[in-house]
């Protein structure tokens, strides 16, 4: 019987999204968007990331682009078949289509992002058949937590820029 009525593989799923949210409290610190991303295979985490778009001065650094790079270079392949990724955020349009073109198997998330997703929220790019490859979308690990950190690093955003601390 599984511990505390969950399944195995929805505790693997909260076991790595965990190691993904340490990345979002990174990024938070560093005073980024708090998102953080991480790719597995064969229980193995071959890449990871989290948002560096502020501290790289570039758009397209985000959790998930930075991951998928790092994974593809430690597999030294182009496609990462038989991988997943976690990420604390659901992707936006770039990052999704970039999942759907490295041939991934499977995206896990944690928050929705009802205002620029792209895994089912307001486009679903990454399960399109219109695409040559679709991924398996599992959403809403550790949604409260996810959601949490992002609302408290946009407030705070928010205080700085009306002069408070």
């Amino acid at each position: 019987m599984s511990t505390n009525g969950k399944s195995p593989i929805i505790r693997k799923y909260q076991q790595y999204m965990i190691k993904a949210f340490k990345l979002a409290e990174q990024a938070y610190d560093e005073d980024e968007v708090p998102v953080g991303a991480i790719v597995v295979k064969d229980d193995s985490i071959i890449g990871k990331g989290y948002n560096q778009t502020e501290r790289l001065k570039d758009p397209t650094a985000h959790a998930e682009m930075l991951a998928i790079s790092a994974a593809c270079s430690t597999i030294e392949n182009k496609y990462l078949t038989g991988c997943t990724l976690y990420v604390t955020l659901e992707p936006c349009p770039m990052c999704a289509g970039a999942l759907v073109s490295s041939k991934i198997d499977r995206i896990v998330f944690g928050a929705p992002d009802v205002e620029g997703g792209a895994c089912g929220s307001l486009f679903n790019i990454a399960s399109s058949n219109k695409l040559n490859h679709q991924v398996e979308v599992i959403q809403g690990v550790m949604e409260e937590d996810c959601k949490w950190i992002l609302k408290q690093f946009f407030q705070e955003q928010r205080s700085k820029s009306n002069g408070e601390n």
